[in-house]
Protein backbone atom coordinates (compact mmCIF):
# COMPACT_ATOMS: atom_id res chain seq x y z
CA UNK A 1 0.00 0.00 0.00
CA UNK A 2 1.51 3.31 -0.99
CA UNK A 3 0.90 6.64 0.89
CA UNK A 4 -1.75 7.94 -1.19
CA UNK A 5 -3.68 5.02 -0.40
CA UNK A 6 -2.74 5.18 3.10
CA UNK A 7 -3.86 8.69 3.33
CA UNK A 8 -7.32 8.01 2.00
CA UNK A 9 -8.48 5.64 4.90
CA UNK A 10 -9.54 7.17 7.70
CA UNK A 11 -7.52 7.96 11.18
CA UNK A 12 -9.83 5.47 12.77
CA UNK A 13 -9.03 2.53 10.46
CA UNK A 14 -5.01 3.53 10.45
CA UNK A 15 -5.16 0.81 12.55
CA UNK A 16 -3.14 -1.52 9.87
CA UNK A 17 -3.99 -4.61 11.82
CA UNK A 18 -7.66 -3.42 10.93
CA UNK A 19 -7.11 -2.43 7.70
CA UNK A 20 -7.70 -5.37 4.89
CA UNK A 21 -4.93 -5.88 1.92
CA UNK A 22 -6.15 -6.29 -1.16
CA UNK A 23 -6.01 -10.14 -2.56
CA UNK A 24 -4.72 -11.06 -5.43
CA UNK A 25 -5.95 -12.72 -8.03
CA UNK A 26 -5.02 -15.90 -8.78
CA UNK A 27 -4.12 -16.36 -12.66
CA UNK A 28 -5.50 -19.29 -13.95
CA UNK A 29 -3.34 -21.82 -15.91
CA UNK A 30 -3.57 -22.39 -19.20
CA UNK A 31 -3.99 -25.73 -20.49
CA UNK A 32 -1.32 -26.69 -22.83
CA UNK A 33 -2.42 -27.95 -26.26
CA UNK A 34 -1.97 -32.08 -26.77
CA UNK A 35 0.34 -32.12 -30.19
CA UNK A 36 -0.66 -34.33 -32.69
CA UNK A 37 1.07 -35.10 -35.71
CA UNK A 38 3.97 -37.00 -37.86
CA UNK A 39 6.94 -35.52 -35.98
CA UNK A 40 4.92 -36.07 -32.63
CA UNK A 41 4.86 -39.92 -33.73
CA UNK A 42 8.43 -40.23 -35.13
CA UNK A 43 9.98 -38.84 -31.71
CA UNK A 44 7.85 -41.03 -29.99
CA UNK A 45 9.12 -44.10 -32.32
CA UNK A 46 12.98 -42.86 -31.91
CA UNK A 47 12.30 -42.68 -28.12
CA UNK A 48 10.58 -46.60 -27.88
CA UNK A 49 13.44 -47.65 -29.93
CA UNK A 50 15.89 -46.26 -27.74
CA UNK A 51 14.44 -47.26 -24.80
CA UNK A 52 14.66 -50.77 -26.48
CA UNK A 53 18.32 -50.73 -27.45
CA UNK A 54 19.12 -49.67 -23.92
CA UNK A 55 17.27 -52.30 -22.27
CA UNK A 56 19.16 -54.78 -24.41
CA UNK A 57 22.19 -53.41 -23.06
CA UNK A 58 21.61 -53.55 -19.78
CA UNK A 59 20.51 -57.43 -20.14
CA UNK A 60 23.91 -58.16 -21.76
CA UNK A 61 25.90 -56.77 -19.40
CA UNK A 62 23.70 -58.70 -16.77
CA UNK A 63 24.64 -61.79 -18.57
CA UNK A 64 28.51 -61.02 -18.95
CA UNK A 65 28.42 -60.27 -14.92
CA UNK A 66 26.91 -63.58 -14.75
CA UNK A 67 29.31 -65.03 -16.54
CA UNK A 68 32.16 -63.81 -15.20
CA UNK A 69 34.79 -61.26 -16.39
CA UNK A 70 36.14 -64.07 -18.99
CA UNK A 71 34.00 -62.86 -21.21
CA UNK A 72 34.79 -59.27 -21.25
CA UNK A 73 38.48 -60.38 -20.97
CA UNK A 74 37.78 -61.92 -24.66
CA UNK A 75 35.47 -59.37 -25.93
CA UNK A 76 38.57 -56.76 -25.59
CA UNK A 77 41.14 -58.92 -26.46
CA UNK A 78 39.44 -59.83 -29.42
CA UNK A 79 38.71 -56.17 -30.15
CA UNK A 80 42.42 -55.32 -29.91
CA UNK A 81 43.14 -57.91 -32.11
CA UNK A 82 40.93 -56.69 -34.94
CA UNK A 83 42.16 -53.15 -34.05
CA UNK A 84 45.82 -53.95 -34.80
CA UNK A 85 44.22 -55.80 -37.98
CA UNK A 86 43.29 -52.72 -39.05
CA UNK A 87 46.11 -50.48 -38.50
CA UNK A 88 48.67 -53.64 -40.20
CA UNK A 89 45.94 -53.41 -43.34
CA UNK A 90 45.94 -49.51 -43.19
CA UNK A 91 50.01 -49.55 -43.12
CA UNK A 92 50.04 -51.87 -45.81
CA UNK A 93 47.77 -49.55 -47.76
CA UNK A 94 49.82 -46.67 -47.16
CA UNK A 95 53.59 -48.79 -48.32
CA UNK A 96 51.51 -49.78 -51.46
CA UNK A 97 50.75 -46.10 -52.32
CA UNK A 98 54.14 -44.72 -51.46
CA UNK A 99 55.69 -47.71 -53.42
CA UNK A 100 53.72 -46.52 -56.29
CA UNK A 101 54.02 -43.01 -56.55
CA UNK A 102 57.59 -44.18 -56.01
CA UNK A 103 57.63 -45.90 -59.45
CA UNK A 104 55.45 -43.30 -60.96
CA UNK A 105 58.16 -40.59 -60.53
CA UNK A 106 61.11 -42.76 -61.30
CA UNK A 107 59.79 -43.79 -65.21
CA UNK A 108 58.81 -39.62 -65.23
CA UNK A 109 62.51 -39.20 -64.99
CA UNK A 110 63.17 -41.60 -67.53
CA UNK A 111 61.22 -39.93 -69.54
Amino acid sequence: MNTNQRNQIPRAAKNWNRVKKKKKKKKKKKKKKKKRGRRRREKKKKKKKKKKKKKKREEEEEEEEEEGATTTKKKKKKKKKKKKKKKKKKKKKKKKKKKKKEEEEEEEEEN
